[in-house]
């Protein structure tokens, strides 16, 4: 069993390093980017993008909490306007459309506003015909995830690898018919939640992805990519 599986991740990069070694395979390679979704995936996919010498950007994606109880996700939206809905949440609370129109609405100015401050000028990459490693910090009901995949299907990539340092097994397992990998590097049984497994797991600040997407553009110059 792997040393990492017995202790926790000391924080974000950490996770990061553990999981570029299980996608080693796409290392080195000019039909590779990685697209960590903010905040949280961004230490991470610096990690992995910096690892195997390839791209990174962002990938921006905005849970739908249910109103007054937000830390409850009924859905996410991503970019293109792509909505994914959970709909056995809905139904336990009774929540009417309205509420959710009003939740994807709030959701969706913010998910603007990330957009042009992470990209700082820069054009959406290309992605067709490129495979593309969605990297987030962790997976718990894989909502903000799913929409992600739903969303990156319009970009026609050429294939999509989900990659994670940790998530539940049951999430892991649903997400491998919609893509073409899955990578969960940790899988503990009972899952809790993914800050569980961090000894570190801070709120990441738009400053501080802002400062990884920077560094990672000057590094892919640097070595020709």
């Amino acid at each position: 069993m792997p040393q990492f599986y017995a202790r926790p991740f000391r924080d974000r990069r950490h996770a990061g390093q553990v999981l570029a070694e299980r996608l080693s395979a796409y290392a080195n390679r000019d039909d590779v980017i990685v697209l960590a979704l903010p905040r949280g995936g961004v230490p991470v996919g610096f990690e992995v993008a910096s690892a195997l010498q390839v791209p990174l950007d962002v990938f921006v994606v905005r849970k739908l909490g249910v109103p007054g109880h937000e830390e409850l996700a009924m859905g996410a939206i991503a970019s293109g306007g792509v909505r994914i809905l959970n709909d056995e949440v809905i139904r336990s609370v009774n929540l009417p459309a309205d509420a959710i129109d009003r939740a994807a609405e709030s959701q969706g100015r913010e998910l603007a506003r990330r957009e042009r401050l992470y990209r700082d000028g820069r054009p959406f990459p290309e992605l067709r015909h490129l495979t593309v490693v969605l990297v987030d910090d962790g997976l718990a009901t894989g909502s903000s995830m799913r929409a992600a995949v739903h969303a990156l299907r319009l970009h026609q990539p050429a294939r999509t690898v989900v990659a994670v340092p940790v998530a539940a097994a049951d999430t892991c397992r649903a997400l491998r018919p919609e893509v073409d990998e899955v990578v969960c590097a940790l899988t503990p049984e009972p899952f809790y939640a993914v800050g569980q497994w961090y000894e570190q797991f801070e709120q990441t600040s738009d400053d501080e992805v802002r400062d990884l997407l920077r560094r990672s553009v000057r590094s892919v110059v640097r070595g020709g990519g």
